[in-house]
Parts: structure tokens; C-alpha cells; sequence
């Protein structure tokens, strides 16, 4: 006996971004439907003809304007056989992080308005993607400790407190300064410019780099980033 299925297949997008020393997410506002007005991930149904990761590229240009070079697939989101109220969906959820200064956000499609919102300062979320946000934060997380994503995130040539203040902030802790700062020169890619940072108050700080070739070759040799935060 052939099954009865009308199960629709959907992806979203959960594009975290850090700027004011915050961690912030890409929504953008339904145009159309039940959920005209409310604020969700950038997402939408899979062509037949195109792949997940060709749909979520999709998406993001034609909701938000926007290409993110990689993003990584988080979870599939259809236990709740009711998370969309209108039939249904199965979702496929993918996230990546990126520096927002690089994207000139623009809705279209089936968005009225594109926006970055700050993590603590979130609007109420459709659907179910409260639930999709939280599951790619602790991802994010977990990422953080055993590979090097944060740099991305910063200018060229960074202040050590900058670096301490990104990763408190997307792993939303307090950090041990002292053992942080000594573990993570220990590794060896950080390295000094040689410049210093003028400070409005207090003393000027040092410049340093993220040398991404060292790293690389770090990686070939054998090498297992690991930072225990504590």
C-alpha cells in the first residue's frame, strides 16, 4: 500500500553576525499570508529541481539581498507535525556567522524589510523559529571551542580585548581574561603587529593578527584547536 504524503520541504537561513560588540542575527518581515508582519529567518519551500544548499542561497538573495559564502547545515526541524499552521513542513536548517559591514541588506520577494537585530533584542519570532534560533546558538557555542571561526569576525589588526570581548559575547559567559589570553597565544597564530591601538583613556594597546596560513599548517601537522573556557 503506497503512502499518503503531502509533506512540503522548506529551508532556513540563521545568519549570525557581531557588530557593537554584540551578537546579532539576519531576520526579515513576511510580506504576505498568516504571518504578514511578523519577523522570521530567511527561508522558504526547495524547488524540485535544486539542491538544499542552492535553495538556501536562493533565499538569501531574494528575501535579504545577501550571499554568504558557506553555511553549515544545523538541524531538520518536523517533529511538530504543526509548525506550520498552514500544512505540513519539514524544514532543513543551515547557519552560518559573518561580519555584517560586508552585506548591503534588501527585501524583496517575500520580505517587506531586511534587518540585523541584536540577540538581546529580538522581536517575536514566527513559526517555530525561536526553536531554530536557539538550536543554531548552541551550535555557534560548541563551534567556538574547537575551531577558530571568531577571527573572521574582527578587523585585520585587533586589540587582545577585542578578541576577549568577541568570544564572551557569542558564547555569552564570563571568560577567565588571564587563562584565556595565555591559552590562546599559546597556539602560536596570533601573533603581534608590532603596532599599538591609541586608547581614549589609559594606556595604548597592542595590535595583533591572526596569521590564517600558520593555523592551516598548524591543522596539516596534526594540530586540534581546543579552548577550555572556564
Amino acid at each position: 500500500m503506497r503512502p499518503v504524503q503531502h509533506i512540503k520541504l522548506a529551508v532556513d537561513a540563521v545568519v549570525f553576525g557581531y557588530q557593537q560588540q554584540k551578537l546579532h542575527v539576519l531576520l526579515v518581515q513576511q510580506k504576505y499570508g498568516i504571518m504578514k508582519g511578523k519577523w522570521v529567518l530567511v527561508g522558504g519551500f526547495v524547488k524540485d529541481e535544486e539542491s538544499l544548499s542552492d535553495a538556501v542561497k536562493r533565499e538569501l538573495a531574494e528575501e535579504a539581498g545577501v550571499k554568504v559564502d558557506y553555511m553549515e547545515q544545523l538541524y531538520t526541524f518536523g517533529d511538530d507535525v504543526g509548525r506550520d499552521p498552514r500544512f505540513r513542513v519539514v524544514s532543513v536548517a543551515y547557519f552560518s556567522i559573518v561580519n555584517p559591514k560586508g552585506f548591503k541588506l534588501k527585501a524583496d520577494s517575500d520580505a517587506s524589510d531586511a534587518q540585523w537585530f541584536a540577540i538581546d533584542e529580538l522581536p517575536d519570532l514566527g513559526y517555530d523559529h525561536k526553536i531554530i534560533l536557539r538550536a543554531a546558538q548552541q551550535r555557534l557555542s560548541a563551534k567556538l571551542s574547537y575551531q577558530p571561526i571568531g577571527f573572521d569576525l574582527l578587523p585585520k589588526e585587533f586589540a587582545f580585548s577585542e578578541l576577549e570581548h568577541l568570544y564572551s559575547t557569542l558564547l555569552d559567559k564570563t571568560i577567565d581574561r588571564r587563562n584565556f589570553r595565555k591559552k590562546i597565544l599559546s597556539f602560536g597564530f596570533i601573533e603581534e603587529t608590532g603596532k599599538m591601538q591609541a586608547a581614549a583613556t589609559g594606556r595604548p594597546a597592542k595590535l595583533f593578527r591572526f596569521n590564517k596560513q600558520k593555523y592551516h599548517q598548524l591543522v596539516k601537522d596534526g594540530f586540534h584547536f581546543d579552548v577550555s573556557l572556564l
